[in-house]
């Protein structure tokens, strides 16, 4: 297939492009290296992805009109995969105007391209954080999801609205993936195992947020990609046994189906501090602190409807996880022994 990525620069978009490229199709990917993060970081995910003849990059924002017009007029791509966004609950916060750029002017860029390039398939990030007020776990894709507490929230939730009203004018065939706590090796310095990690080796005490009474259904990296990757091959069909009098969000009797990427296995926030302290052999100095505008206490994914639909679940233990994001992050940064423990 010819497949375009955006956020090819990117945590995810990185990993799934170079999913799709070692099966052998060939990839367009675009990103804006914008600065929220270290660019250096996003460049060396760049040159994994620059060792394949079929893939070229493109710097380029989704929010330009004219930059996606063209784009989509001189390519002809069989799937879209949109994985470009403005990032961060607690960024929305600061800077609003950032997530109406990216994640709402972006994605209805996205959204023309498709439909009038007639792809075949049109698959997007969504998120856990669309859940929001909600607090009945695990979370299902058929619960209520109107009730946001944070803008970046907000937008996901906007994204996956916009998807459903054209598969219903357009045919165009819509897959969301609501991802749950991504971690990993070539993670977002602004996620907190990067965050802690850095920390706790530079001897420096690491923030813990609603004084450490958090869970998260941590999903590593290549269990996403793993997910991306089988879905791309499933385009959203209508569901004919939808019914309009109880109507479930999820599907649709348009080609559109949203779905929970998440690893099913609750960990509490301690715990995951716990295998982290034991993965770089020292301990971690914590300040406690309340919880933060827009954040929630616990996030949980039922992920029955993916695996029914594609025959996968994600299966990485954190315990598993958290040492290859440590042995990546020492050998990445050069680390040796910054302190003593």
């Amino acid at each position: 297939m010819h497949i375009l990525i955006t956020g090819a620069a990117g945590f995810i978009g990185s990993f799934t492009a170079l999913r799709v490229l070692e099966r052998g199709d060939s990839v367009v990917g675009i990103d804006n290296l914008n600065q929220y993060y270290d660019a250096g970081l996003k460049q060396a995910r760049l040159n994994r992805l620059s060792r394949f003849p079929s893939f070229r990059f493109a710097r380029m924002d989704i929010a330009d009109r004219a930059a996606m017009q063209q784009l989509f007029s001189r390519e002809r791509f069989d799937t879209v995969v949109n994985l470009a966004a403005q990032a961060g609950v607690r960024y929305s916060v600061e800077n609003p105007y950032a997530y109406v750029d990216a994640n709402l002017t972006g994605f209805c860029n996205i959204l023309e391209g498709a439909r009038r390039s007639k792809v075949k398939h049109l698959l997007f990030a969504s998120s856990s954080s669309v859940y929001g007020a909600n607090t009945k776990l695990p979370f299902l894709e058929s619960d209520n999801v109107d009730h946001p507490l944070s803008l970046y929230a907000a937008t996901k939730k906007a994204n996956e609205l916009m998807a459903h009203s054209y598969a219903h004018l357009f045919g165009l065939p819509c897959t969301g993936l609501r991802f749950f706590t991504v971690y990993g090796p070539w993670g977002r310095p602004d996620m907190a195992l990067f965050r802690f990690t850095k920390s706790i080796l530079e001897g420096k005490a690491i923030q813990v947020f609603n004084h450490g009474k958090m869970v998260r259904d941590f999903t590593y990296i290549d269990d996403i990609a793993e997910g991306v990757v089988r879905v791309i091959d499933r385009p959203a069909r209508p569901d004919h046994s939808w019914d309009s009098a109880t109507p479930n969000p999820a599907s649709s009797k348009a080609p559109y189906r949203i779905f929970n990427l998440g690893n099913n296995r609750p960990v509490e926030l301690m715990h995951f501090i716990e295998v982290l302290e034991q993965s770089l052999a020292r301990k971690a100095r914590i300040e406690m602190l309340p919880m933060q505008p827009g954040d929630v206490q616990a996030t949980i994914a039922d992920v029955s409807e993916l695996e029914a639909a594609i025959g996968y679940r994600p299966r990485t233990p954190v315990e598993v996880g958290v040492p290859r994001f440590v042995e990546w992050y020492k050998a990445y940064y050069g680390v040796t022994d910054l302190v003593t423990p």
